[in-house]
């Protein structure tokens, strides 16, 4: 019988006989018992000055009542192996399709390539439509932006395009959610190039460079499998034909028509979700987290979680932290990027947003994580997109405190603490530069003491964290979609039949792994449905 152990002290490097031995250690039982032993999730704990792996091993034992095991190991389960991506969870196939089906899929983010992946696989027609453009025209955008200072480009830059925002991010395949799909997520970026470590490291990620390798791979597998995918193709309007939606008018006034829209915009395409509302898809606002990126020297990171800034051969240090105030108010690290730099987020002139992104090695100079602070709806004034202008001013106020020019505003962490402007700044990884000022003015009063309040708490946590080197450079207000459409347990629009939204935008996902969980639940809905409907 196959038994589920978590937590194990693992050895180094973790080969099977050795594997062998710690599941026996752990279970306290002779090594003969173990018929086989396998490694499917693995971790670095590096809490309280220690650095070692643990694991959660997959172990068949011969002979061993369960009231001998130790407390936490329990029966593996068929959802285990989904879980720990053992299994593939592709759709059985479909020759043919009733007439007239035919989804479309608007957004080539996670939630968008991962519900046409699954649609494609289940052989259902599908047309893949994102406003940006392909991966490389995409990195030669932005990198002409950064670096040349070119004009930003609105419908191609760190958001829109292939990929989405993650493309240029930590590229973490990381979630809370545990449900027996994410492990055909995991399979599937290991198909299309992703180190096959990332099925058992649990905190894993990709890095932006490999993200880019990989998708080319994605989009010519979804071609190969019959689907259509083009870019520079905007969604502007949908096609509703008797109180059903029926497909989509694009920016050069076509139309593509199916027999179901998928919409997974991402948090930034703010005139796609209002486009949906106007159209009547039910909406309310809902509460997010902004704040400011704080970057440290990797080595102070480093010195905290390993008690020395010399790491070895250990991966460079990361962290999440919260704290919530006695006053209620609640604040967390988000997106931390070790070995990164602090990025431009912004899509549209006039506006600085930041983020965070690092590629695979982790070898930058910075270490940075977003710390934000939760804003209840309220705040934001009447009506589900009252959150978009809320967010924009801020952005608004940032550029304007930057000087004008896309610099971003920044000021010492020090500075802030004792209320006063920076004068100057340590060398920062923002590629179109920061400028010293002070973030009083920029971020809401609450919201600018909730992050002071934070930073103090996680500075006991992680000695340094406070410190003449950490540079606050704001603002990080899109985290998240301030605005949630309201759907049904198929994912489907309560109010527009025929509409799915899905991912980020819709206010239903926070990474990628969650957004391309998100996508996949529409596109399961959509074939357990059968195709075509009246």
């Amino acid at each position: 019988m196959a038994w589920l152990l978590p937590n194990v002290a693992l050895p180094d490097p973790p080969e099977e006989e050795a594997l062998r031995l710690a599941a026996a250690d752990h279970l306290g039982v002779p090594t003969d018992r173990i018929l086989a032993v396998e490694l499917v999730r693995r971790s670095l704990d590096a809490r309280h000055g220690r650095q070692r792996w643990l694991g959660v091993l997959k172990v068949d034992l011969e002979g061993v009542p369960r009231r001998d095991l130790p407390a936490g190991v329990r029966p593996w389960t068929e959802r285990d192996d989904a879980r720990y991506g053992l299994v593939d969870l592709a759709p059985t196939r479909r020759a043919t399709w009733p007439a007239g089906t035919r989804a479309v899929v608007v957004g080539a983010g996670p939630a968008g390539l991962f519900a046409a992946l699954y649609l494609a696989e289940a052989g259902m027609p599908v047309l893949l439509l994102e406003r940006g453009q392909a991966v490389a025209e995409r990195v030669e955008a932005v990198n002409g932006h950064w670096r040349r200072r070119l004009p930003l480009d609105p419908e191609n830059n760190l958001v829109f395009g292939e990929g989405g925002a993650g493309t240029f991010s930590d590229g973490k395949i990381y979630t809370r959610r545990r449900d027996g799909t994410i492990g055909y997520v995991l399979r599937r970026f290991v198909d299309f190039g992703a180190r096959p470590g990332i099925l058992e490291e649990g905190w894993a990620h990709l890095g932006t460079d490999k993200v880019r390798e990989l998708l080319p791979v994605f989009r010519a597998r979804l071609r190969e499998l019959g689907a259509e995918v083009r870019f520079g193709a905007r969604v502007d309007d949908l096609v509703v034909e008797q109180g059903r939606v029926r497909g989509v008018v694009l920016g050069d006034g076509s139309i593509e028509r199916g027999h179901a829209v998928i919409v997974a915009a991402g948090h930034s395409a703010r005139d796609t979700i209002a486009m949906l509302v106007d159209r009547g898809a039910a909406a309310e606002a809902r509460p997010i987290a902004i704040g400011v990126r704080i970057e440290h020297p990797q080595a102070v990171i480093d010195a905290a979680r390993y008690g020395r800034a010399d790491r070895g051969d250990l991966p460079p240090a990361s962290y999440r932290l919260a704290h919530e105030s006695r006053a209620g108010v609640k604040a967390r690290t988000f997106c931390m990027c070790p070995g990164g730099m602090v990025v431009p987020a912004a899509n549209q002139p006039g506006r600085v947003v930041v983020n965070g992104m690092s590629f695979a090695a982790q070898r930058a100079f910075w270490a940075n994580a977003a710390v934000i602070v939760e804003v209840d709806p309220a705040r934001y004034g009447a009506g589900p997109l009252a959150g978009y202008a809320w967010q924009d001013a801020i952005e608004q106020r940032a550029f304007d405190a930057g000087g004008g020019d896309e610099h971003a505003p920044g000021q010492r962490l020090l500075d802030l603490l004792d209320r006063r402007p920076s004068t100057e700044l340590p060398r920062a990884s923002y590629p179109l530069g920061v400028r010293p000022t002070t973030l009083e003015g920029v971020l809401p009063d609450d919201v600018l003491a909730g992050v002071v309040g934070a930073v103090r708490a996680f500075d006991r946590r992680l000695p340094g964290y406070v410190g003449p080197d950490a540079v606050l450079v704001a603002p990080e207000t899109r985290t998240t979609s301030p605005v949630r459409l309201l759907r049904d347990d198929q994912c489907a629009s309560t109010s527009l039949p025929g509409l799915y939204p899905v991912g980020e935008g819709a206010g239903y996902g926070g990474g990628i792994v969650s957004c391309a969980l998100d996508g996949l639940r529409a596109a399961e809905a959509l074939v357990a449905a059968g195709g075509a409907s009246a």
